[in-house]
């Protein structure tokens, strides 16, 4: 049996396009999300798929260990997890609580985390891991400061799982995407903030999630399989960019 694959964040967004990727590719995907409408539409998108449909919570670690355990039971042993789940912040510092800065950092961060021990835990013959960075986790941007630490966090937390677990038949690597066309940019992006996103990215135009789902599958393949702990930008070449105007 085909060892099984889990999405986090999975019902929506970059999560939904790489649930959409892995069934192609062959992967048995369960699809984990706590947003109990967006995973019902996930599950009728996906409806005859090798899929199954879980919520669960990523900060909550009985949540995750129960989630996974079903996904055993049902798909069989992990052999790649791909933690999409996260909340954005869009915030100066002053504007930022602590309260709201330890939120951003539980579920970006801590559940990130949790969920890669429960697949170490319940992992096959091996195990790939891609954990969703950002490049505002790589560089500083206006309103990032929880969004911005907890993705960097992300990035040497990958390194650090990549380096502990590197000869057990783990790899951990990181995604990293710029502006990309999601139900939450388009929550968060106001006309003025696409304007500035365009201007600094040479390829002129916001990413499809189809583009960044290609990178992750790539990453969990066979094809990467001396690639780890490394953070592969989907950024249309914003973090490359300097001047970029004519003048």
């Amino acid at each position: 049996m085909k060892q099984s694959a889990v999405v986090t964040g999975g019902a929506s967004g970059i999560g939904l396009a790489v649930a959409e990727r892995l069934l192609d590719d062959g992967w048995p995907v369960a699809v984990l999300d706590a947003d109990l409408e967006a995973l019902a539409r996930a599950e009728e998108a996906l409806s005859g798929e090798n899929a199954i449909f879980l919520a669960a919570d990523v900060t909550d670690e009985d949540d995750v260990a129960e989630s996974f355990d079903e996904v055993v039971d049902r798909l069989g042993l992990i052999g790649g997890l791909v933690n999409s789940a996260g909340i954005a912040c869009n915030l100066s510092a002053e504007e930022t609580s602590a309260e709201r800065f330890r939120e951003v950092l539980d579920v970006n961060l801590v559940g990130s985390f949790i969920t890669a021990k429960a697949g170490l835990e319940r992992m096959g013959a091996s195990l790939s891991i891609v954990n969703l960075t950002s490049v505002s986790g790589l560089r500083a941007n206006r309103g990032r400061v929880a969004y911005g630490a907890s993705k960097a966090g992300v990035k040497l937390m990958t390194e650090v799982l990549a380096l502990e677990f590197g000869n057990r038949a783990v790899r951990v690597n990181c995604v990293a995407p710029g502006a990309i066309q999601t139900p939450m940019i388009t929550r968060l992006h106001t006309p003025e903030a696409r304007r500035q996103w365009l201007g600094r990215v040479p390829q002129a135009r916001y990413g499809e999630p189809e583009e960044v789902a290609a990178a992750i599958a790539f990453l969990l393949s066979p094809e990467a399989s001396y690639i780890n702990g490394h953070t592969l930008a989907v950024d249309g070449g914003f973090l490359a960019a300097g001047l970029i105007e004519e003048g």
